[in-house]
């Protein structure tokens, strides 16, 4: 019940994100804020590629991540101090303010602030809902317990296209409507936070013994021998707590080089392969293409249905296969669909963007997109979230967190700012661009990447210990491995 909750309000919250890659198809919303869109648009002169190409409408969807960002480094201290049932409190907070901004706002000044408001909200809520569950769930079935996070923002983007695919329909206020919902549901947050209790780590971190047991026995079970564990926890905070004074700067040490590698280094590719781009831009990337605006929220709302399956049988995979396999063929699957889409694009519409895309070509391009879909649903979407709250140590798991979750925010404004310039210049080879990333960053798995699967946290040291990565950088003493493994 208290993972459950945890996985639920990352649903709601990346909602409002599915839903503002639809609404920046609406008419009614483009004419109030980027007539000059719209134009373009209707001008049947326009080159396919570039009708969206536009900078200050990028960055409506591309300023949350840059506050994200932002709030991502501050959120490893508050989670650190404050626990992390308070930060999740504090980011349902925000993105609830900027929620009704959002729809609210007379100006592109003040929608632009909403978003802000809104990537606050969600840095806070993706540092510190990972770490949550990773820290909740057993270590048995921790890999689906993670990989049901990702699930569930599957699930918020896909009802968010369905409301969006709705909300289409009602005239020019049908876009206020789809932005201001993102309110409810982050209210219920809000409440439900309230109900669940902090995590074990958390409360032995600062000292509340007592609270610490009761957690336990509450994630699991009553009849539960929880004891060991207790004491594990206990040990492992004390080691740290002794070895010296936790600050950002603690994961750039020589002996942690290897975990700042996968922190950093996992959700670094995630971006570069184009996953969010495709995603949040997707009907106006179908919209480019050649389909009409209802035909583009249908084909989204089939790629968030098959986001949706493909993350759900990550859950079952995961902790079967183990995180390295599931990686490796995601990233294969992905590779042949973007050579695949940059194929049929070029072979439909040219460089000149000035072709036409017949049905069996858009039915072909809305299969390929859907198979990256499902190969990103059960890799690197779910993996992403899960590898960095495994191999770091409990010292440096809330600013190896952060580290990743501010590579991710970072690495997603760039690629959701200069998107839709790139398929404006690069035509139908930007596909291929991000194709080759796919080759990198598989491979980096292959090299780099420790298999963590059933491994408890308090024992992930082992894992290091032979790695070669890790013996790159010390030559490990007993006084260190004793360091490493709290």
């Amino acid at each position: 019940m208290v993972c459950n909750h945890e996985l639920h309000c990352c649903s709601f919250l990346w909602l409002d994100l599915g839903i503002s890659g639809g609404v920046t198809t609406m008419p009614p919303f483009l004419e109030k804020f980027f007539p000059s869109v719209l134009k373009k648009k209707e001008d049947a002169t326009q080159s396919t590629y570039c009708v969206y190409d536009s900078q200050i409408l990028t960055l409506f969807t591309s300023s949350l991540y840059l506050s994200g960002l932002v709030s991502s480094l501050l959120a490893s201290r508050v989670t650190k101090v404050f626990g992390r049932k308070f930060a999740i409190l504090f980011g349902g907070c925000t993105f609830l303010v900027g929620s009704i901004v959002n729809c609210t706002a007379p100006n592109v000044v003040l929608l632009i602030l909403g978003r802000i408001l809104l990537g606050f909200g969600v840095g806070f809520t993706n540092q510190a809902a990972p770490v949550y569950i990773a820290e909740m769930a057993p270590p048995k079935y921790r890999g689906a317990f993670n990989t049901g996070f990702q699930l569930f923002i599957a699930i918020g983007v896909l009802c968010a296209n369905i409301i969006n695919f709705v909300t289409s329909g009602l005239g020019k206020w049908g876009w206020r409507l789809s932005l201001g919902l993102a309110a409810a549901p982050a209210a219920i947050v809000l409440l439900g936070a309230l109900l669940v209790t902090d995590t074990p780590s958390s409360l032995v971190e600062r000292g509340k013994l007592p609270e610490a047991r009761d957690a336990l026995l509450k994630v699991r079970g009553a009849n539960s021998d929880i004891e060991t564990e207790l004491s594990e926890l206990v040990e492992a905070c004390e080691t740290a707590r002794e070895v010296d004074q936790i600050s950002f700067k603690t994961i750039f040490k020589k002996q942690y080089r290897p975990h700042l590698v996968i922190s950093g280094g996992v959700p670094f590719f995630q971006q570069l392969i184009g996953i969010n781009t495709i995603a949040f831009y997707a009907p106006v990337l179908f919209n480019s293409v050649g389909f009409g605006n209802d035909s583009a929220l249908k084909g989204t709302i089939l790629l968030g249905l098959v986001n949706v399956g493909s993350i759900a049988a990550s859950m079952f995979m995961v902790d079967r296969f183990g995180r390295r396999a599931l990686f490796i063929e995601g990233g294969i699957q992905m590779f042949i669909c973007q050579v695949g889409l940059a194929s049929i694009l070029g072979a439909t519409l040219g460089l000149s963007g000035k072709g036409e895309i017949s049905k069996a070509a858009g039915s072909v391009i809305l299969v390929l997109m859907c198979l990256y879909a499902a190969g990103f649903g059960w890799s690197w979407g779910p993996l992403c979230f899960l590898v960095p709250t495994e191999v770091c140590p409990v010292k440096i798991r809330p600013i190896g967190q952060s580290v990743s979750i501010a590579v991710h925010f970072s690495v997603t404004f760039i690629f959701s700012q200069t998107f839709l310039s790139q398929l404006c210049r690069f035509k139908y080879t930007v596909f291929l661009f991000y194709a080759g990333w796919i080759v990198i960053m598989t491979t980096f798995v292959v090299c780099l990447l420790p298999e963590t699967k059933g491994v408890p946290l308090e024992s992930m040291h082992t894992i290091w210990q032979q790695h070669w990565l890790r013996k790159k950088f010390t030559a490990p003493s007993p006084t260190m491995l004793q360091t490493i493994s709290t």
